[in-house]
């Protein structure tokens, strides 16, 4: 690999990644807030929270790469056309293909990952989530001990605690179980912890008293204990088998579903649009660079142009992919539709390479670089009188 190469390719994945995870961490926090549940009505830690919403991380990642390759791109090749080194490379008669090639090389790296992340990383990741939920939704402390309410289990037992810390401690705990026939159980404890122990479930009580009350007849009795522990076996919930929904399934799942998954039966089409779609997701990562370089990719002069040239990317990537999402959203059993995700990316890829073949640089429509020269010159206006405003003389009083 020559020096050129080397150090686009290096300054282009500098760029990738530093955009990639910004993107990426924005987008996990606005999907993390749709399980923020976990944390308060379902009673999880904090860690538990993160280390359950990291799950959807690889799918975030397969949605979030292409557009962080565009970004890092047009970062990067503008920044080639502002240090004139694209005039330099021209000017000692270096092609076009002489920049193209470490560009293609690092969009070949990025598919290759989304690649691996859309068929096999990204959906494992997301059956666990599956999974880690099912659990939490069955977990007797994300259903039953809730702070500062009365819940009651089951006929005779009831539960109440002050509060819960973040690493899972029960505080002002109460517990009340009228379940035998002769003798009414309170249970205070200045705070408690469920653990699991020889395959039984034990709410382990710290500093505090048992009170037995006969039903009938007699005094109460007052016990002091520094740990008791109380068995909640027979009180937790039973997990049910998680359904898994058409993008928590592997691939292999979608291509043979099982003859006895009713999911499967009842939603084939679903499972097959998420089939292509995760074949056809990582050619964007190859469109989009190939559309970026077919627009700024060439040497360029003017500070006008080289904006419009990275708007005119810019909406044609974003366009591309609105259009991938739309298609994927009204596919069904439609074997054409079906075909417009894989058609949707190649077509940007067949017409950015005919125009770097033939040299010929994309451009946007003439009445939207019209409006887009009007904005430029707009904004160019407001700048300049906000500086002549705040210049050294302007901002005296």
């Amino acid at each position: 690999m020559k020096i050129l190469e080397r150090y686009i390719i290096r300054r282009t994945a500098f760029v990738f990644v530093m955009t990639l995870g910004a993107m990426t961490g924005v987008v996990w926090a606005t999907q993390a807030l749709r399980q923020l549940d976990l944390v308060t009505s379902k009673g999880q830690t904090v860690l538990q929270f993160i280390g359950i919403t990291i799950l959807a991380l690889p799918f975030l990642l397969v949605i979030v790469a292409p557009f962080a390759l565009m970004i890092a791109l047009i970062l990067v090749l503008n920044a080639l056309s502002g240090d004139s080194e694209l005039i330099v490379i021209n000017a000692t008669g270096g092609s076009r293909f002489l920049v193209l090639k470490p560009v293609m090389i690092f969009a070949a790296l990025v598919f290759a990952l989304s690649a691996s992340m859309s068929l096999y990383v990204a959906p494992l990741g997301l059956g666990q989530l599956r999974d880690e939920i099912t659990r939490v939704r069955a977990d007797l402390v994300a259903n039953i001990v809730k702070p500062g309410r009365f819940i009651s289990v089951e006929d005779g037992l009831t539960f109440h605690i002050r509060n819960r810390s973040g690493n899972g401690t029960l505080e002002g705990l109460l517990l009340h179980d009228t379940r035998d026939e002769e003798t009414a159980f309170t249970y205070q404890a200045e705070n408690g912890q469920i653990i699991e122990a020889a395959n039984r479930t034990l709410l382990v009580m710290q500093n505090g008293t048992i009170q037995r009350k006969p039903k009938q007849q007699g005094d109460i009795s007052i016990v002091r204990f520094q740990s008791y522990a109380f068995d909640l076996s027979s009180l937790i919930p039973e997990a049910g088998q998680p359904v898994y929904k058409a993008s928590e399934r592997s691939t292999y799942d979608l291509l043979a579903p099982s003859p006895d998954d009713r999911y499967a039966q009842q939603h084939n089409d679903r499972l097959q649009t998420e089939l292509h779609e995760r074949i056809s997701q990582p050619l964007y990562c190859l469109s989009f660079a190939l559309v970026v370089f077919a627009f700024l990719g060439r040497v360029r002069s003017t500070r006008q142009s080289a904006g419009l040239l990275t708007l005119g990317a810019i909406a044609c990537c974003i366009g591309m992919r609105t259009a991938g999402f739309g298609a994927s959203a009204i596919a069904g059993n439609s074997q054409l539709l079906l075909v417009l995700l894989y058609a949707i990316p190649v077509s940007g890829i067949v017409i950015a390479l005919w125009s770097i073949v033939r040299s010929q640089r994309l451009s946007l429509p003439r009445p939207l670089s019209k409006a887009a020269e009007g904005l430029s010159e707009r904004i160019e206006k407001l700048s300049s009188r906000l500086t002549a405003t705040n210049g050294p003389n302007g901002g005296a009083s």
